[in-house]
């Protein structure tokens, strides 16, 4: 049997991280939609959908964070890396529809 008091801090524990992925989600839905934006403004005027140059220094930047917060900078990276590879698939996929042909390069 677990001990109340333990049992107790643990519901506190997992009520933050309940509350801190509720808060990422929203995070997310909301540079998403700022990315949606980008993705049709870059249509409307034949820019490519990636920025290999904005992209580096992106990923740069989250390094320095994620080591300033204490936070793993490969993870930081790696989880910067999925969310640039979904915003150009969503810009592609905007250019496509506004009759561009402006595909990430292979």
């Amino acid at each position: 049997m677990i001990d109340p008091e333990v049992k107790n801090q643990l519901a506190g524990y997992r009520q933050s991280i309940d509350n801190i992925d509720a808060a990422l989600v929203h995070m997310l839905a909301e540079r998403f939609r700022c990315t949606k934006a980008v993705g049709v403004l870059k249509a409307k005027h034949e820019l490519p959908p990636a920025d290999p140059a904005r992209e580096e220094y992106q990923i740069d930047r989250l390094r320095r964070l994620a080591k300033d917060a204490n936070l793993d900078p490969d993870f930081a990276e790696k989880f910067l890396n999925f969310i640039i590879t979904e915003v150009i698939r969503h810009h592609e996929a905007i250019a496509a529809e506004h009759g561009g042909n402006n595909q990430h390069p292979a």
